[in-house]
């Protein structure tokens, strides 16, 4: 086929339509492939390879933050596609882009087995090259978190910015609300653990030292330090363990609960995913 063929408006919209580039884009990877449709396929895939290896080194921190949930409720995704700009991150057809990727996510176990998953004959690392071609910045997954549990529940916050999934011990009338609304907490609060088993032993040293630092200035007595250093932690974990917060649509009761209001039931696992 010479390079002067004909490139019809079927063969280019075909090509739109598998790859998601410009028309002119299309046009010009068909004429360079001779009217060849896979080879086409592969003259925008190395644009991609040249955009991507470009801007490589830009951060990927605007995108969309996406949770999905099984159809029994007892599995969920949460990833981040992350892009360049909020410009990107907010077109229609990017978010759709992400939810399809969460579709996948739902069926590996790891970032890597995602990555490695089929996206319509290429991998989704491969997909993500391409559309990094297409749409002309980075592109990549910045996050993948999964929950299993008795009822998993969900909550993207508005405009995708950030995607919660919540785990309850057990499936009871009622699950769905409660699980909705500990992922708004975990959404709104931005715990750094589940309870206080959760909490880095590191990280709770550190709060000791650095509540008996302030307790010292204030001239407290050593022997006493211990003591109300203890308190502050209780106070920390309070504020920073998602069971042991106290609810935001209810100040009284604790997230925990709360989630007793509905049965014996306690939250198994929560995961947060968020852009930037």
């Amino acid at each position: 086929m010479s390079t002067m063929t004909k490139i019809t408006a079927a063969e280019v919209n075909k090509l739109r339509k598998a790859t998601g580039a410009g028309m002119m884009d299309c046009k010009k990877a068909l004429v360079e492939a001779e009217g060849n449709f896979d080879k086409a396929i592969e003259v925008l895939r190395k644009k991609g390879q040249k955009v991507a290896a470009k801007r490589a080194d830009r951060a990927s921190t605007e995108g969309a933050a996406i949770a999905k949930v099984n159809a029994d409720n007892t599995a969920g995704v949460a990833i981040v596609l992350g892009c360049e700009t909020d410009f990107v991150g907010k077109n229609e057809s990017f978010v759709a882009l992400a939810n399809q990727f969460a579709d996948l996510a739902m069926n590996a176990t790891t970032k890597e087995a995602f990555l490695a998953t089929d996206f319509g004959g290429m991998t989704v690392a491969e997909k993500l090259i391409e559309q990094t071609g297409v749409i002309g910045e980075k592109l990549e997954i910045t996050a993948f978190e999964k929950v299993e549990a008795a009822f998993v529940g969900s909550y993207i916050h508005a405009g995708n910015k950030i995607a919660t999934l919540v785990g309850l011990s057990a499936n009871v009338a009622g699950a769905d609300v409660v699980a909705k609304d500990v992922a708004m907490q975990a959404a709104a609060m931005n715990p750094l653990a589940l309870n206080e088993e959760g909490v880095d032993a590191s990280v709770i040293e550190k709060e000791i030292e650095i509540a008996k630092d302030q307790l010292r200035a204030e001239g407290k007595p050593e022997a006493m330090l211990d003591k109300i250093a203890q308190g502050k932690i209780k106070r920390f974990f309070k504020d920073n363990t998602l069971v042991n917060q106290s609810f935001i649509k209810d100040s009284k009761q604790s997230v925990a609960q709360y989630v007793k209001t509905i049965g014996d039931v306690t939250v198994s696992d929560f995961k947060r995913v968020a852009l930037g």
